[in-house]
């Protein structure tokens, strides 16, 4: 894998990335090696900027075609020849917490929470650490934007930004090696809140859209 081919790539079609799919675990823990993030409850997608126009890819490499007009909208907020980003499609209520249901209802506005940031402008960035890759993709996002905005996150706290998920009755935790690089094989751990109101009859939900 080359880590940074430079401008020799721009103007080149952009790679798949094959997204890291979380890995599930019961307890949270502590690490000063590890990244804690707020587990947002949406649709996780790889959004797809090129040519000043962007898509969404979900985990199986379907195009999320009714999340368009967001795409159209992050593309405006950006100053980037390409990128490839890493995150999930939300509608947040007026507290901030997300909405599932009203989400697949379309019933409010969505936005895109990003995590992680695999191609920039032409380099291939998922060999370096998922600390660089945070760092530069808090350089490219737009302040203040009502669009996009960087996951909420705390280094080495997993039990206590857990324990907050429950008490506000938030999905859950998601935990990532902060050294680690972008492949496949990397793990990163969802951690889900057992008592979290928006899971229940969600499978039933999920499956009636299916064959309807």
């Amino acid at each position: 894998m080359n880590r940074d081919r430079g401008a020799s790539n721009r103007g080149m079609p952009l790679p798949k990335i094959q997204p890291i799919i979380p890995v599930a675990r019961k307890e949270p823990f502590d690490d000063p090696g590890w990244l804690f993030e707020f587990k947002y409850d949406g649709f996780r997608a790889l959004l797809y900027i090129e040519q000043r126009s962007g898509r969404f890819l979900s985990r199986n490499d379907n195009h999320l075609r009714q999340f368009n007009r967001l795409a159209r909208e992050l593309v405006a907020e950006f100053s980037v020849d390409d990128a490839v980003l890493h995150g999930e499609v939300i509608a947040a209520d007026e507290t901030g917490r997300p909405q599932f249901y009203e989400l697949l209802r379309r019933a409010r506005t969505a936005s895109y929470v990003a995590f992680d940031l695999p191609w920039l402008n032409g380099s291939d960035l998922r060999a370096l650490p998922l600390s660089e890759r945070r760092r530069r993709l808090q350089d490219i996002l737009p302040k203040e934007s009502p669009v996009i905005a960087m996951a909420l996150s705390v280094e080495g706290r997993g039990q206590e930004l857990f324990e907050l998920m429950r008490l506000h009755d938030l999905e859950g935790i998601v935990s990532k090696r902060l050294a680690d690089p972008y492949e496949p094989r990397t793990k990163w751990l969802k951690i889900k809140n057992p008592d979290y109101s928006q899971k229940e009859g969600r499978g039933d939900l999920l499956n009636r859209r299916r064959n309807s």
